[in-house]
């Protein structure tokens, strides 16, 4: 597997862009440890190829994302950070359940590539050099699909789900408990995060209709390689806009061993952070720095090309790096981004996702994403957390409610209530009469 690419990935998708802002019944249930491919098969192994396709899609994706998101009048002056890989690993397997126009519309925002086998693949060998482990920092990523335990899903996804996606099925009672799953859900996710995403589903987002629910987790701890003196660390103006300052802890490392990997350019400049790493994929955090206080320049190197270009005019020198301690905990709810990116159908009563039930009742109702990233002296801990929601179509249904028309003879009855005894009792033939 190449390390550029799997270092790209993980920088574009999970740290460089907090940075810039600073299930059923006729299938089994697994509740512990991954899925197992299905019976018979084995899961082919990674391929680098794959692996290039699907990580140059997700930074196309993390890119058009991070627009959108910093476009939203609702962001202006905000903080953004999220995990596109989180997102598009969620959304991948919604995918593979979708047909049709809801198929084209969900690969061509989500840069997915068209060749089946180098999709998977991809997605696999990702999610296997991300869970490989590294005694030096911890990472992992986890899928997970929870199904309504009365519908009858179709096997052929869930084996698709299992096998290329590791994710695990788990059958819950959307339809008479809603809250005790939505709970059990959003556990998982703690779990899965070291408590860092509580409450990825909100209350109401899972309700009686709710079909199936589809979950990615990812965890990040590292370590600076060279780490910095919390004694050199002093609190500081930081510039929110012009003539507007704020005082932060400001990080330092101006030492002669402050060796890092510098570029710049005539409107930014350009430094990586790297961690620690032993035999596993090498991280490192990319950090893009206009040369004035409009965010412009570095949101347009956030292009999948530019940001290859400048991660290859990168170059080991000393570097006095005076960086901002920051924590950031974002929640998104993203139909409405989705939809104006290009995937309008999947929300709507017109959605084909009759690849994971034979049928085309379902939508996806909500795509929940929550992050957190803290940066110290000593490195780096992020955690983000995706919920893509799929719910039953409501159908145009029957009138039942009752019409009681007094229009012949009847009789009555006066009650008391609390004992049931009847005090008077009467018919009425002719309203009119005696």
């Amino acid at each position: 597997m190449n390390r550029r690419v799997i270092g790209l990935l993980l920088l574009a998708g999970l740290i460089a862009l907090g940075c810039i802002a600073a299930g059923c019944t006729d299938i089994p249930e697994t509740t512990s440890g991954q899925s197992a491919p299905p019976t018979g098969e084995e899961t082919p192994g990674p391929s680098a190829e794959g692996a290039g396709n699907v990580s140059a899609g997700n930074n196309r994706f993390a890119a058009d994302l991070y627009r959108h998101l910093a476009s939203d009048p609702g962001s202006a002056g905000k903080n953004i950070f999220f995990s596109p890989y989180s997102i598009s690993s969620a959304l991948a397997i919604t995918y593979e359940g979708a047909r049709g126009t809801t198929a084209d519309e969900i690969g061509s925002v989500l840069h997915l590539p068209q060749n089946e086998t180098l999709r998977r693949a991809g997605f696999a060998g990702l999610d296997a050099v991300l869970n490989s482990g590294d005694e030096n920092y911890t990472l992992r990523t986890a899928n997970a699909l929870w199904a309504e335990e009365t519908y009858p899903f179709l096997p052929e996804y869930v084996d698709t789900a299992a096998r290329w996606y590791r994710a695990n099925v788990t059958n819950l009672d959307f339809i008479n408990d809603p809250e005790g799953s939505r709970a059990t859900i959003n556990r998982w996710v703690e779990e899965k995060t070291e408590d860092k995403i509580r409450d990825l589903l909100p209350a109401g987002s899972v309700d009686p209709m709710t079909r199936l629910v589809i979950t990615n987790a990812i965890y990040f701890k590292g370590t600076w390689v060279k780490q910095f003196d919390p004694a050199e660390t002093t609190e500081e103006e930081f510039r929110v806009a012009p003539g507007e300052t704020v005082r932060v802890p400001m990080m330092h490392r101006t030492d002669e061993d402050a060796i890092y990997g510098y570029a710049e350019t005539e409107s930014l400049q350009v430094l990586r952070m790297p961690y620690a790493h032993a035999d596993g994929t090498e991280l490192s955090m990319l950090v893009l720095l206009p040369r004035e206080d409009n965010l412009t320049a570095a949101e347009e190197a956030l292009d999948a090309e530019t940001l290859v270009d400048l991660r290859k005019t990168l170059a080991d020198q000393r570097v006095r790096v005076v960086f901002p301690k920051f924590t950031l905990e974002t929640t998104y709810s993203l139909p409405q981004v989705l939809a104006a990116m290009g995937m309008p159908t999947a929300f709507s009563d017109a959605a084909d996702f009759s690849g994971m039930d034979g049928t085309e009742d379902l939508f996806i109702s909500d795509v929940v994403h929550k992050a957190f990233v803290d940066v110290n002296e000593e490195g780096t801990e992020a955690a983000a957390a995706t919920g893509v929601v799929m719910n039953l179509a409501s159908a145009p249904m029957e009138d039942r409610t009752p019409v009681f028309r007094a229009d012949h003879p009847f009789v009555f009855l006066i009650v008391e209530e609390d004992s049931g005894t009847v005090l008077f009792a009467g018919r009425v033939v002719n309203p009119e009469g005696a």
